[in-house]
């Protein structure tokens, strides 16, 4: 068995002041009920909350409180996220790994924005992915990065153990959202650590699942800290043999006879999505949905080619074998 605890601090967030203070206390309130615990996760823009006016420089004076809380207690510290103001200006939703040292190992900005909702933030493009010695290896993701499953699916063939995934959900679709982390647990046979806020953090409903899909933690509406004890070596076994002794999904990607041509931006495989419009906010008086194109009329199918038997859809003189 390889254990590791990891606790989940599902608090209340403010919009128009700092929640540092906030989340040190916790810190250390977290420490003195459950002095066991290695690393910490809190959610999306905890610090700050969600308004990209709040915007710091990195590093700033606020990482070092939380540089110097990882080093008292020995422990590794995700402190969730904060907007990042870079030099050109650009504005990036970014988390940084904190080691028991102090150090920070590790930084991730968010790969995938709330387009078009938040409009005014940069995309990141390097992953995160950091080894706990003795233990194993760790992935960040943000929020809306988990609705892309290629962001999981490159971490886990990196080797990724448990997905850290701190969010800030406050609409409706956060139902979904859970939804998609069981499955994401499932699909990449790994940990998932789904920690939201409060109030302007969120809705709460904080989750975590096993790398089986089973659901180890499932908080409510209210302030958490909720520590779990894992076993990598659970992850290990289980993509070895498969889920419940099941699928092998790992292995069988790996082994897969297809490649997706949906990958290349030159194959042509995307034409549908080219036909959906601009990315934008929904505005009063727009069409409910008969404003949306019909994939069929939108490339160009064919009837009469539909009856060919080798060639079920015509696009543009294409055949959808070819």
């Amino acid at each position: 068995m390889t254990p590791f605890a990891i606790t989940g601090i599902q608090m209340h967030v403010g919009a128009m002041h700092s929640n540092v203070d906030a989340m040190l206390h916790r810190i250390d309130v977290m420490m003195a009920r459950f002095p066991w615990t290695q690393m910490a996760l809190f959610s999306e823009l905890a610090p700050y909350g969600p308004l990209d006016r709040f915007a710091q420089p990195f590093p700033n004076d606020d990482l070092s409180r939380f540089q110097d809380a990882a080093r008292r207690y020995g422990i590794w510290l995700i402190p969730g996220s904060m907007f990042e103001k870079r030099e050109d200006g650009r504005v990036f939703n970014t988390s940084v790994v904190i080691n028991p040292d102090g150090e920070i190992v590790s930084k991730y900005s968010k790969m995938f924005p709330f387009k078009p909702y938040e409009q005014n933030i940069a995309s990141g493009t390097e992953f995160c992915i950091f080894d706990v010695p003795d233990v194993g290896r760790f992935g960040l993701s943000i929020c809306y990065d988990i609705w892309f499953p290629e962001t999981t699916r490159h971490l886990t063939s990196q080797g990724v153990e448990v997905l850290l995934h701190p969010v800030l959900t406050g609409t409706t679709d956060r139902e979904a959202e859970l939804s998609i982390a069981k499955a994401t647990a499932a699909q990449f046979q790994c940990y998932v650590f789904d920690v939201n806020g409060l109030a302007a953090g969120g809705v709460g409903r904080s989750l975590v699942v096993d790398p089986s899909a089973t659901v180890l933690h499932q908080s409510a509406g209210q302030e958490d800290i909720f520590p779990i004890e894992i076993d990598l070596d659970q992850v290990r076994r289980q993509r070895e043999v498969g889920l419940k002794g099941l699928g092998q999904v790992l292995k069988s990607f790996r082994d897969r006879e297809a490649d997706f041509p949906v990958y290349d931006r030159n194959s042509g495989a995307d034409a549908y999505l080219h036909t959906l419009g601009p990315l934008r906010i929904p505005q009063k008086g727009d069409a409910a949905g008969v404003a949306a194109t019909d994939p069929r009329t939108a490339l160009g199918y064919s009837e009469d080619a539909a009856k060919k038997p080798d060639n079920l859809y015509l696009y543009e003189g294409r055949s959808g074998t070819d």
